[in-house]
Order: C-alpha cells, then structure tokens, then sequence
C-alpha cells in the first residue's frame, strides 16, 4: 500500500498502481452536504420505525452519526448516495390502455427511484473512521450497494451487496460480499476479523475495497485482511454509510432506560479513486 496525499486532510492508503480521486467527501463545513447524500428511511417497502433524519452532525471535519432518542426507543441514521429499487414504497399507478381506457392498480411492484447522487463501477473505496461504543446496541457499516440486486438470476447484472466494513459485534467486525438479493437466491462470501476497536491512530480505522472486474479486494489499515473472487458486481453501485439500533427488525427495539446514552459512528472522509 502507498500514501495518497490530500491537501489539508488525512491521507489515504491505496493498492500500489497510479490512481486519481474521482469522488469525495471530506465533511468539512457544518451541515451534511445533501448534493451528496440522502437518508435512508425506507426498508422493504415501507418506512422502517429504526431510521431517522435525526442524529447527524457535522463537525471539525467529520460526519458523526448518533443514536437518538424517539417514541421512548433508540433510533439512528443511515446515509446512502443512492437507493435500492425494492426499499421505495410502492404506489397505485393509473395505466392507460388504447382505446382510451385506463385504470389505476397497485400493479407495479417497484416504486419510483431517485436518481443517483452517485454510483460507480470498480476502483477503490476507502472511509477512515471511529466505530461505535456498543456495537451490541448498535451495527455500523460502510458499504455499496445496486440499486437493482435481486433482479436477475445473474447477480453480476443485477449487482451485489459489498461490506467494506459492517461492525454488529464487540471486538469483531464483518466484510465480504452478498448476492442473489436477500431472498431463496441470497448467498454470501465472507469474513469475520478480530479487531481491537480502540487501538491504532487515536481510535482511527481505515477501511477499504479495491474492486477490480474480477475481484474484490479488503483491507484495514493498509493491510489485506481478505478477498471475495466467487461473483463480481459489473454495474454501478452506490455507498452507504449506516447505522441501526438492534431489536427494530425483530420487533423488540432498545428501550430508553432512566437516562439516554449517547453513541456514535464517527467519519473523517469517504473517497471513491479509479485507476489510471
């Protein structure tokens, strides 16, 4: 691995090669620069009682994204440069017929999606940040995503989940990769590592994924921690950085015991570079 220097920012860490910054966000101001970015507030469908569009500050040059407080329940945003075709909310649409015919069915099964603020194919993909204080309450992840996963048989058409980094775990943290949706055709390929949370830079992580068109490659720090060769995603994805209090899938969400306790997933920058 090699330094990328940024004027006035942290470097990064980049396979060796010769690269070029195609896409950024270095946090710096104090509002999230919604250019860039929009909430996720959808899941299967329907508005998920997990997301908020509350609990993000920006400040000294970093995104942070904190559990909040509501209902009496702990709720945390997630951030994407994109969206999933299948988390948009369906709605009725009127249809016309020839002859002048038409009729308004709940008839299509995806709702209308946004455009991109940004997708990509291949490159490298690298965040530097702190993860959270109780990652058992709360999962954190940096990740990419098609907006159409799912949709074909072939996942490599259809695009794939990429986990750069996803922490549920004290002490652990996951990367690897999922395909064939989330349904009979999921499938996964990947790792669990033992990371010490606490160590490195003052708390600091590199994450990383080279994404090349016949791998993908993971690192942390710098280092090669593994690599996904089974099904390589061959159209644009988008990147998310999340978080999600445990319990609201299942139905059993965290309660707000006596008094709330604050935790957060803190980012320095995100970088997207392509090869040269």
């Amino acid at each position: 691995m090699k330094k990328f220097e940024v004027k006035d920012h942290a470097h990064s860490l980049l396979p060796e090669g010769e690269w070029r910054l195609c896409w950024r966000d270095e946090f710096d101001g104090d509002t999230l620069d919604r250019t860039k970015w929009d909430f996720r507030l959808n899941f299967w469908g329907a508005p998920f009682p997990g997301y908020t569009e509350e609990g993000v500050i920006v400040r000294d040059g970093c995104v942070e994204l904190h559990r909040t407080e509501r209902d009496g329940y702990y709720v945390s945003p997630q951030l994407q440069t994109g969206e999933n075709s299948f988390d948009v909310p369906k709605k009725e649409q009127s249809i016309g017929i020839s002859g002048g015919f038409a009729e308004t069915k709940d008839i299509w099964p995806l709702g209308e999606l946004k455009p991109m603020k940004f997708s990509h194919t291949y490159g490298y993909y690298e965040c530097r940040c702190k993860l959270q204080k109780y990652p058992r309450e709360m999962w954190s992840a940096f990740w990419l995503q098609s907006p159409s996963i799912g949709t074909t048989f072939d996942p490599a058409f259809s695009g794939i989940e990429v986990d750069i980094m996803e922490h549920p775990d004290n002490g652990f943290y996951t990367s690897g990769n999922i395909m064939g949706g989330y349904g009979a055709q999921f499938r996964e390929e990947g790792r669990r590592h033992a990371i010490p949370v606490g160590e490195g830079d003052d708390g600091w992580h590199r994450f990383g994924v080279l994404w090349d068109e016949d791998k993908y490659v993971f690192y942390h720090n710098g280092e090669e921690i593994s690599r996904a060769t089974g099904t390589v995603s061959r159209v644009p994805e988008f990147i998310l950085l999340t978080t999600e209090v445990v319990g609201h899938r299942t139905g059993k969400p965290v309660k707000v015991e006596n008094e709330f306790i604050d935790d957060a997933f803190i980012v320095d920058y995100v970088r997207v570079f392509d090869r040269i």
